[in-house]
């Protein structure tokens, strides 16, 4: 049996959890920002740095009383995400745990913040190899092809924007307050698809994405629409521009499990797959066309930036003895 103490602070949330054996939580404490990011409209790299060390401590405290452990001292291991994120915010995260690795003697464990993400859905159900992971979030839009724990090949790939940033710039036109994606997502559930959203890249052979062009889009519509004094319907341009949406990430993952017959399981993974619309259109595309893989999403908590997920991800690497030097340092533009 393993204990890991994980910690995240990639971006906006500070969180630390305890994860038994890389399935099991025992503690998942997140401290959240987004009432102090909410008047920028959008994460400020040194307001979330500072929160950051505000929480660590208090935070890190929280998990391990929630963990009923005495000490520190009882984990086998110390695991931080060193990258991709904020570079500010990955330096208190990637300082914490190495002086707790110091302190009490324990190995440090260095993980992706992306790998983070697929790995959550090892806390739901076992991964099965080969799979395929389609990360969604602010940052990435990735198709990710794995034949064994650890083995990242990224398959397909956004060309422009991610989909969780072109998410938050729509949310932005239709005044929707931040972050926009939940609310968007609302919206666009009391609409109607009735305007026209372009789907870039939708036909082509690769497995790549673009969603710069439908914000433009998006843009041009509404900024148009204001010039001619027109209406516009919120909610139908939010079911629009979701509706494409949707079309292009189960297009893309369809193609993607068509090139490879012998994956046996699909996971969705990063912020955007707590959106309902990509969730359930995912379930239903893969069970018609491809009823032999095990589709697994994770619950919303688990969804967003949290540790549990980087304590599920250190696992293999702990079992490996793939451990991190002190030495270590936040690589903001990590690739996986």
């Amino acid at each position: 049996m393993s204990l890991i103490l994980a910690i995240e602070s990639s971006c906006d949330e500070t969180s630390v959890a305890v994860v038994k054996d890389g399935q099991t939580i025992l503690s998942n404490i997140v401290a959240s920002q987004v009432k102090s990011h909410m008047r920028f409209g959008g994460v400020v790299p040194e307001v979330a740095s500072r929160h950051h060390v505000e929480q660590i401590t208090q935070v890190t405290e929280m998990a391990v009383t929630q963990a009923k452990l005495n000490s520190i001292n009882e984990v086998d291991a110390i695991a931080m995400t060193y990258g991709p994120g904020l570079v500010g915010a990955l330096l208190i995260g990637v300082t914490a745990a190495k002086t707790l690795a110091m302190i009490y003697q324990k190995p440090l464990i260095a993980v992706n913040h992306i790998a983070g993400h697929i790995y959550a859905n090892q806390l739901v159900k076992p991964l099965q190899f080969p799979l395929l992971a389609l990360v969604v979030s602010g940052s990435h839009t990735d198709l990710v092809y794995m034949k064994e724990d650890g083995d990242f090949e990224v398959i397909g790939e956004t060309q422009d924007d991610a989909v969780g940033e072109a998410y938050d710039k729509v949310g932005r036109l239709l005044d929707l307050p931040y972050p926009a994606g939940k609310y968007l997502d609302e919206l666009a559930q009391t609409g109607e698809e009735t305007y026209a959203v372009p789907r870039a890249m939708l036909h082509e052979d690769n497995l790549d994405f673009s969603f710069s062009g439908m914000k433009s889009a998006v843009m041009n519509l509404v900024h148009n629409a204001n010039q001619r004094g027109e209406t516009i319907d919120r909610a139908n341009l939010a079911a629009s521009f979701q509706q494409a949406v949707v079309d292009i990430v189960t297009t893309k993952t369809l193609k993607a499990l068509a090139q490879h017959p012998e994956v046996k399981q699909f996971v969705l993974a990063g912020g955007v797959a707590a959106n309902s619309a990509i969730r359930s259109a995912l379930v239903d595309q893969i069970a018609t066309h491809h009823p032999d893989v095990e589709v697994v999403i994770p619950p919303l908590n688990l969804c967003g930036d949290n540790a549990a997920m980087i304590g599920a991800a250190a696992e293999y690497l702990f079992e490996k003895k793939q451990f991190a030097s002190l030495m270590t340092n936040a690589q903001p533009g990590l690739l996986l």
